[in-house]
């Protein structure tokens, strides 16, 4: 059975939990709702590069291409190639648009 996309898990620092990928946007959307204009769209949660556990979780399941150093970081990637993901697998699934 495939895993959906939204229900995969992954390790976000800034959150300070493991989360899904669909319980990640909730949150980023609640603070988003909740902080209306102060919202930071850089620092969401406090610390810019928000994403990178985002897009850890999907080259390590080869998702999206890219390459991780011996540390776990990011070390090459598509930004592109995120962006398009993430509008067509994620946004548009979670939010049930085409």
């Amino acid at each position: 059975m495939k895993t959906n996309v939204l229900d995969l898990k992954f390790k976000s620092n800034d959150l300070g939990k493991k989360v899904t990928i669909r319980q990640f946007f909730f949150e980023l959307m609640e603070k988003l709702w909740i902080e209306q204009e102060c919202f930071s769209g850089k620092r969401p949660f406090g610390n810019s590069g928000w994403d990178g556990d985002l897009i850890k979780c999907l080259i390590k399941n080869k998702l999206i291409k890219g390459k991780l150093d011996e540390d776990d970081c990011l070390e090459d990637y598509d930004n592109k190639e995120v962006d398009e993901f993430v509008m067509s697998q994620i946004l548009k699934p979670l939010f049930g648009v085409s």
